[in-house]
């Protein structure tokens, strides 16, 4: 029943979920367009960039901004704390920035639920092991965003990551759903301590 779910109704409910959920959404996507563009100093409201997806297959994933383009006087992009505006703050503590996913989810890039699409520079720094989250299609919340999101380590997540996906399920993705209300309406595990979101992974 397992690798029913897996092959054919995941992506079933995936695209069924996220086109009645952005339908629902849609007021709300367009007023923090429109909020962002003006709080991002001229940056634009959407985060577009390349991660790879299931096999490593290399997509365009699409999120709300929440920080500025500002640069120091010899052009480098300030720390990410000093771009995070406050309007950026709390479309991450609500995880609104995660909203426009939807469409990758549509598209068949994603799924609602599996691990998360991280940049393409990581990918030769994975263990065989760590790679193996590439197993199956990256969701927008899943197991280790559920079990401290950018609180744990590094090393943790990744096991985090490979243990979902040994044991995926209908049941699974089921808790994962519930825990991942639970952990935004009460803002758990944003960001890494001293981090406005978490360190560079470099490798283990």
């Amino acid at each position: 029943m397992n690798t029913i779910y897996r092959k054919y109704i995941k992506r079933m409910l995936g695209f069924i979920i996220s086109l009645v959920a952005l339908i629902c959404v849609s007021p709300v996507l367009l007023v923090v367009t429109v909020w962002l563009h003006f709080a991002n100093k001229g940056a634009g409201a959407f985060f577009i960039q390349d991660r790879p997806g299931k096999d490593a297959k290399i997509f365009k994933i699409i999120k709300f901004k929440t920080m500025t383009d500002e640069r120091d006087e010899e052009g480098n992009l300030l720390p990410d704390e000093d771009r995070l505006t406050k309007v950026g703050r709390f479309v991450r503590a609500t995880s609104i920035d995660e909203l426009p996913q939807l469409l990758n989810v549509l598209k068949g890039d994603m799924a609602l639920i599996g691990p998360r699409p991280l940049l393409t520079r990581y990918l030769p720094r994975y263990t065989p092991e760590q790679a193996r989250r590439h197993e199956v299609r990256p969701g927008i919340t899943g197991w280790a965003q559920c079990h401290g999101r950018n609180e744990v380590s590094w090393s943790e997540k990744f096991k985090l990551d490979v243990w979902y996906v040994d044991h995926c399920s209908f049941k699974i993705d089921w808790e994962i759903f519930c825990l991942t209300i639970r952990k935004v309406i009460k803002h758990e595990g944003i960001s890494q301590e001293g981090q406005a979101t978490m360190k560079e992974f470099n490798g283990n």
